[in-house]
């Protein structure tokens, strides 16, 4: 398996593939904080009682400082190492944690996986993941998951047809699946189906337990009540995060991929994007210019009020 890294404009894509799997996904769009950038900000505050304290960063932004060396004063400027994204939430933007760094802190960047960069990936990989997010859900026999995104943490609910025991069991892999395509983290609450008996929920367990073995993670056993909630570390924003706060975001940028994509196929002199009247807005002017430059087309944008915010689409025209 190995990280294949997409160069997009306006995103950048990594996917974790095995043979002709996703395992995994990631999403970075330039000019964000990511976690493993180095910073320099100067300390506004500390926090009472603890080794916490408040740094404005030389962008502007605040970031939560883990840590603190008591010899730190506020005013002092420091060199921190970012360790989560600012996360943008409905009505409020989520600060940045940091740490003081060290010598031994990663270069800046060391957030992203390490991969080979392609020029596209392979067919279908990326709109797979990309409408699975979207959806919020990921299907499995006899059920689906919904994934919901709130301040608190991410919810995962079960719907399915069957014994709960059968139902649960079944949405396991569908579960493992929306963890690492997602790239979720924090904490994450899992609502199965209320089984009755311990025997069945320790089956569930046991089968969680193999599921995530090779994801660091810490989680309680199922409540009587068929929930269980994970906690592992959360570096920035999950694809869901990203849905739930900038979908004309996320849906221009899928536009503007479908335009690649639409000119690495046929021919014609004009690129034609086709969107969603909301989406034309979102099409930033640097952007479309990126895109003529690397298809060496004209861009025309033509607005449909009939199409979904997600169904852009593209075409090439002789003229």
């Amino acid at each position: 398996m190995n990280w294949l890294i997409e160069e997009g404009i306006g995103e950048t894509r990594a996917l974790l593939v095995e043979g002709e799997r996703v395992l995994a996904a990631k999403l970075f769009w330039p000019g964000e904080l990511a976690a493993g950038t180095r910073a320099t900000g100067k300390l506004t505050a500390k926090l009472k009682g603890t080794r916490r304290g408040v740094a404005l960063l030389a962008n502007g932004t605040e970031a939560l400082v883990d840590h603190l060396p008591p010899q730190i004063t506020e005013g002092q400027s420091l060199d921190l190492l970012i360790t989560r994204a600012p996360i943008a939430e409905r009505g409020r933007l989520k600060r940045a944690q940091a740490r003081v760094a060290g010598a031994e802190s990663p270069p800046s960047g060391a957030g992203r996986p390490e991969g080979r960069v392609v020029r596209r990936f392979p067919s279908g990989m990326w709109e797979e993941v990309w409408h699975a997010a979207s959806s919020a859900s990921i299907a499995f026999p006899g059920g689906e998951i919904l994934v919901s995104v709130t301040p608190a943490m991410t919810v995962i609910d079960i719907d399915g047809t069957g014994a709960p025991r059968d139902v649960a069991l079944a949405a396991v892999p569908a579960i493992t699946q929306a963890l690492a395509w997602f790239d979720l983290g924090g904490n994450i609450g899992i609502d199965f189906p209320t089984l009755q008996t311990k025997e069945d929920r320790r089956a569930v367990d046991a089968a969680l337990d193999a599921a995530l073995g090779h994801w660091p993670h810490e989680r309680t056993a199922m409540n009587g009540f068929g929930f269980v909630q994970l906690v592992a570390r959360l570096s920035g924003p999950s694809l869901l995060h990203r849905f739930a706060t900038a979908r004309l975001g996320m849906a221009a940028r899928m536009a503007l991929r479908c335009g690649e994509l639409a000119a690495d196929d046929g021919t014609g002199r004009v690129l034609e994007l086709r969107v969603h009247p909301a989406l034309k807005a979102k099409l930033k002017q640097q952007w479309l210019d990126e895109l003529a430059r690397r298809t060496g087309r004209e861009v025309r944008i033509a607005t449909d009020p009939a199409l979904a915010i997600e169904a852009a689409n593209a075409q090439l025209l002789d003229a």
